[in-house]
């Protein structure tokens, strides 16, 4: 399979340097060995930061965490992990005991959840918490993992300080998941039984998947009317990416992220609006869309704002203006 940088998804003859198809025991085990190897010879990083793993009903979860401070808690979305927060963790780590997760089945967490709805996920992560010791703690959040952190904060009230939402409408009754999935071929690709898995089934066609798709969300691409098709990642960084995900478990279970997403629309229009003090975060030229399917389900929205010359990387593509806002409404 082949994407073209436009959207459209286009068909040809295998990628003859791709990579045949693993097994998905002998991918998770190479992905198990190489938890940090994104990290291993960053010897500035690794000053501060530790990879760990704990035991959550059956998911052996995989965080980094350093710094010092009251704790701070960040969600990744898709198709990332906890390296999405990589170059806006040591700014953060100055001031506040830095936990960045992979969710549960996604990155180097090992194990599949019962279910990937964002209400089961957030107890997960709510297990994590109690392995940890965490009494309360600031929550940060990105794209799906952002739907993780309306339920956990909905959930858990009284363990959630404050909490930053970034990029992610919230599916509910504002928002069916119908109307959600129409946003971008990608929500609807990936919503599909079996296909995605059957059309990205090596590692080859992982890398051509995300480098195809990262450019498009990002700013000035196709998702915002533009025409970039200049990735905004390091090749390290996709690199990393593209190990986690060629792991087959995980990118099915990324994939599963969409297909729960009717059942997130049912728990969001459920929830306990949440109480917490709240930011939202959105790329430039989005925040008129997102905030009206958050404001129902939050009493405290203090502030949103719009992340200048970003897409929907926000934490990449300027992590300095996503530095500033996120210290400045915690610490104010």
């Amino acid at each position: 399979m082949a994407l073209c940088a436009g959207g459209a998804i286009e068909w040809g003859a295998p990628d003859a340097a791709a990579t045949p198809p693993a097994t998905a025991s002998a991918t998770a085990a190479s992905s198990s060995a190489a938890h940090d190897a994104a990290t291993r010879h960053d010897t500035e990083f690794n000053k501060t930061f530790t990879h760990k793993f704990a035991e959550v009903r059956g998911v052996r979860m995989h965080y980094v965490t350093g710094g010092r401070g009251p704790a701070l808690v960040l969600l990744h979305g898709w198709p990332q992990s906890w390296y999405e927060w990589r170059e806006l963790m040591p700014s953060l780590a100055e001031h506040y005991t830095v936990y960045a997760l992979d969710l549960p089945g996604l990155g180097d967490s090992q194990g599949s959840p019962r279910s990937f709805d964002k209400k089961t996920l957030a107890r997960y992560v709510d297990g994590l918490r109690d392995r940890i010791g965490l009494d309360s703690f600031d929550l940060v959040a990105h794209d799906l993992g952002a739907g993780v952190g309306f339920q956990y904060a909905s959930q858990f009230p009284d363990r959630v300080k404050s909490y930053v939402h970034m990029d992610y409408p919230l599916p509910g009754r504002g928002l069916p998941a119908a109307r959600y999935r129409s946003f971008s071929w990608h929500m609807a690709f990936n919503s599909q039984k079996r296909i995605p898995e059957q059309l990205v089934d090596s590692p080859g066609d992982v890398r051509e998947y995300l480098t195809g798709f990262y450019p498009q969300v990002a700013f000035g691409g196709a998702a915002f009317g533009g025409t970039r098709t200049s990735s905004p990642f390091t090749r390290e960084e996709t690199d990393e990416y593209v190990r986690t995900y060629s792991d087959p478990r995980v990118l099915h279970n990324g994939f599963e992220l969409y297909r729960s997403l009717d059942q997130d629309e049912r728990d969001n229009a459920a929830a306990r609006p949440v109480r917490a003090r709240t930011l939202l975060l959105t790329a430039t030229g989005s925040l008129a869309a997102t905030l009206p399917t958050l404001r129902p389900g939050f009493t405290d929205l203090t502030r949103s704002a719009e992340i200048p010359k970003s897409g929907h990387w926000l934490a990449e593509e300027n992590t300095r203006a996503v530095r500033d806002e996120i210290l400045g409404f915690l610490r104010g």
